[in-house]
Formats: structure tokens, C-alpha cells, sequence
């Protein structure tokens, strides 16, 4: 129980630690920072969020079954005001019908994302017992990153999905709702 515990939490920790340190300065250098994502409303960057997730879930291209969990909201970190900026997460997973159909799923994902906007910054195995495959990529036009944890060895064998989008600045007048 426990391990299938820290499978779901390591992708949110890399697509979290991902996104914070993509963001760069005029030198181009690393700022460390999550990027800004613009002003929104948590009800239109919960839309946003679950929009992306079904793009990703639409390029897997498999049948199977993906997990009804949503997106949630977290706090931006940077010494932000929690009461006025915010981040969405959405952590997933997909279970195919039959497990031999996730052979291949990864290698066409890292070739597919990128015509899709996305840039990928990792795609190597984990140091697991299970050396799980991982894949991490970031859209930079639409402030997301995502990380996907091929988990072959488990009982059912799926894929780990976090969504996690750069830090929004909640419009005058509005409150952020956390879920």
C-alpha cells in the first residue's frame, strides 16, 4: 500500500519541482521560480487544468480506464500572497484494458507531446526497484508541465498523470477557492 502511495506522490513532486525551476531570467538563466500563468479565475484555471489533462489522456491512445480524481489548488510558494496567487495541480492515472497495451505508449508520447506545444526535459528511468519510466515535459505558451510515471510492474499496470499549472494571480475582487 504504501508504495503504490509513493508512486501517485513522486510524479506531483517532479511535475511540481519541475514547473518551479523551468521558469528563466534575462540571462537565461534558472530563476527557480513557478512561472507566471497570467490572471484567472480558479473556476477558469480548474477548466484549463482538466483541459489539458484530456489532451494528454487523447493522445495516450489506448482504451482503458482513467482515474475520476480532479484538479486541486496549492499554493504558488516564492514567499507568494496565498490569498492572491495560486496553482492547480491534477494528479491521474490510466489503466489500460489489457496491460500489454501500454508497450510503446511512452516512446510515442515523447515523440507526439512536441508536436502538441510541449518540450520535453526528462525521459529516463527512475532509480525504483521497478525502474519505472518517466517522462516530463513543459508548455511554455500555456504555463503547464506534465509528468508521466509508466508504472509496468504493478499488479495492474498504469500510467501516473500530474498536471500542474504555473502560478495565476486570482482578478480584484475575487477569493480563491481551494479544493
Amino acid at each position: 500500500m504504501k508504495t503504490k502511495q509513493w508512486a501517485v506522490a513522486l510524479p506531483l513532486a517532479l511535475a511540481l519541482a519541475s514547473i518551479t525551476g523551468c521558469g528563466m531570467d534575462d540571462s537565461g538563466q534558472s530563476s527557480g521560480s513557478v512561472p507566471s500563468a497570467g490572471t484567472k479565475s480558479v473556476r477558469d484555471a480548474n477548466r484549463d487544468t482538466k483541459q489539458i489533462s484530456s489532451e494528454i489522456l487523447d493522445l495516450i491512445k489506448i482504451k482503458g480506464k482513467a482515474s475520476e480524481t480532479g484538479p486541486g489548488v496549492s499554493e504558488c510558494g516564492d514567499g507568494k500572497d496565498r490569498e492572491k496567487y495560486f496553482q492547480m495541480f491534477h494528479p491521474w492515472s490510466f489503466t489500460p484494458r489489457s496491460a500489454d497495451q501500454l508497450a510503446g505508449v511512452m516512446e510515442r508520447l515523447k515523440k507526439e507531446l512536441p508536436e502538441h506545444g510541449w518540450k520535453i526535459f526528462e525521459y529516463e528511468r527512475d532509480s525504483s526497484r521497478n525502474k519505472n519510466l518517466n517522462l516530463g515535459a513543459d508548455h511554455d505558451e500555456r504555463k503547464f508541465s506534465v509528468s508521466i510515471v509508466h508504472l509496468a510492474k504493478d499488479e495492474r499496470p498504469t500510467l501516473s498523470v500530474t498536471v500542474v499549472s504555473g502560478c495565476y494571480q486570482i482578478p480584484d475582487g475575487e477569493k480563491i477557492t481551494r479544493f
